[in-house]
């Protein structure tokens, strides 16, 4: 049952990052400021090509990054075939962590290293959020999907110590 949950989210995911990533960038591609607003005052669309991970870190080092997103695709399909990721709600974090990871895995591999980023976020006036992608929005969805099941979910894969009598 696992695999009717996982896969779907990581290609649906997938498919939906790239493809909002093109539609955005082509849309945007000939508007002068390169920004359209979305939501007055609070959302807009504005093109960004960024080099490194969250925030910018490791800003230029395609090797490394490109080498970490492998490694965190390997740890992701691990934890899903080869450990007891029975819970559906970690079935859906692991999915969206995969296509998240995927989404901007392709962009550093078919984008000359960059990630394409277009939501624009006011969350306070004159100040914005980091420019990021809906791949960045599968992956903090998937670490409050972790969370949750972490700490709210009950203990079916954890293994209790038999009481002692």
């Amino acid at each position: 049952m696992g695999h009717l949950i996982f896969w779907p989210i990581l290609l649906l995911g997938l498919l939906a990052d790239l493809g909002t990533k093109r539609a955005v960038f082509a849309w945007l591609e000939d508007k002068p400021g390169q920004s359209i607003e979305i939501l007055g005052g609070f959302l807009s669309f504005r093109l960004a090509l960024n080099t490194g991970a969250a925030f910018g870190i490791a800003s230029g080092h395609l090797p490394f990054l490109v080498g970490v997103s492998l490694v965190a695709l390997l740890v992701i399909l691990g934890v899903f075939f080869f450990t007891s990721a029975r819970q559906r709600i970690m079935q859906v974090s692991l999915g969206l962590f995969a296509a998240g990871v995927s989404g901007n895995l392709w962009d550093r591999l078919f984008n000359g290293g960059q990630v394409r980023d277009f939501i624009d976020v006011v969350y306070w006036p004159g100040r914005h959020w980091h420019t990021f992608n809906v791949a960045d929005t599968m992956l903090c969805i998937a670490v409050g999907l972790l969370v949750v099941a972490t700490f709210f979910t009950g203990s079916s894969d954890r293994t209790r110590a038999p009481q002692q009598k």
